[in-house]
């Protein structure tokens, strides 16, 4: 969830504090306790939200508008994370104390050697202990409930499946972005689909260049590089899997069909790419288990989402 935090906060500053009127406002402590949404009756406060924020971003100066954006971004990890654990603590074991007494130990002992203090680290993270525990109960539950899934048989065909991943191969990227995120009207977003459907007609004809539209049109910084993005891998973060995947089933100058994320609407093509080197399964078992893990988190959530009772107060 810090990443995606991290690279929010830098497409926002790098947009610019568009209507703003403050640009060194801060999270307030006056809303600490204010609900910002309840996920199957229970709840998440505004105080959560801006103390990830504070130990995520504690010097960064936020606009109005950025400060609003990046709170709902950060409640929308929030409510993945509760509709988790709530999930995991119905189905999966329970997490013995004695583990993670052993696990704050093995910590303890790591900061040891970088000269710092258990209460430093927690400062830092603006985290208690009782949180770290919660966080590790959680890993430590979904790692126990995938490992139920992941059959050798599943494994190997997940490898064979992403083996463009686990190579290691990258290609570079150029998009052409029209804004439409969460909270759109479906009138927008048909607009948004439809303008870049236009574009996309205009590049197959040969009317625009790739270049030349990116520039003209996309409504995101990388437009000012010719929307050039440079190289991704297969997999990154979850948001930008649609992006990925459209991606790697381009040739090098191929053009996509136009791609729906929570940003928008987009269009991709591929200028350049890096082949990797073959793996062989017995040689990142443990990187293949991780993937399979993210992704099998990812489609959990996508269900609970679906099934969960989510009311969000947030403005």
């Amino acid at each position: 969830m810090r990443a995606q935090l991290i690279l929010l906060v830098h497409a926002c500053l790098s947009i610019g504090p568009v209507g703003a009127q403050n640009p060194t406002q801060r999270p307030s402590s006056e809303h600490t306790e204010s609900i910002a949404a309840t996920v199957n009756g229970e709840a998440i406060t505004v105080g959560q939200i801006d103390a990830i924020l504070k130990s995520t971003l504690p010097s960064t100066p936020l606009a109005p508008v950025q400060l609003r954006d990046l709170r709902r971004a950060l409640l929308e990890d929030l409510i993945d994370e509760k509709l988790l654990r709530q999930f995991l603590t119905k189905n999966s074991p329970k997490v013995e104390r004695e583990e993670l007494d052993a696990q704050l130990v093995a910590l303890k002992a790591t900061l040891v050697k970088e000269n710092t203090t258990l209460e430093d680290y927690l400062r830092r993270r603006n985290q208690t202990e009782a949180q770290l525990r919660e966080e590790w109960t959680a890993r430590i539950q979904l790692t126990n409930y995938v490992k139920e899934l992941a059959t050798d048989e599943k494994l190997r065909a997940y490898h064979a499946t992403n083996r463009d991943h686990f190579n290691g191969r990258e290609v570079r990227v150029s998009h052409i972005l029209i804004r439409a995120g969460r909270d759109a009207s479906d009138v927008d977003r048909s607009a948004a689909k439809e303008k870049l459907q236009r574009i996309r007609a205009d590049l197959t004809s040969g009317r625009l260049s790739f270049p030349v539209a990116a520039r003209k049109y996309s409504q995101c910084p990388s437009a000012r590089r010719n929307g050039d993005l440079g190289f991704i891998p297969r997999r990154g973060l979850p948001e930008d899997e649609p992006l990925a995947k459209a991606a790697f089933a381009l040739r090098v100058g191929g053009l996509s069909d136009v791609i729906q994320t929570e940003r928008g609407y987009h269009l991709l093509t591929v200028t350049e790419s890096k082949p990797g080197r073959p793996s062989m399964l017995e040689t990142c078992i443990g990187e293949v288990f991780e993937s399979f893990m993210d992704e099998t988190r990812t489609e959990l959530i996508k269900e609970l989402r679906k099934k969960g009772s989510v009311r969000r107060m947030l403005p």
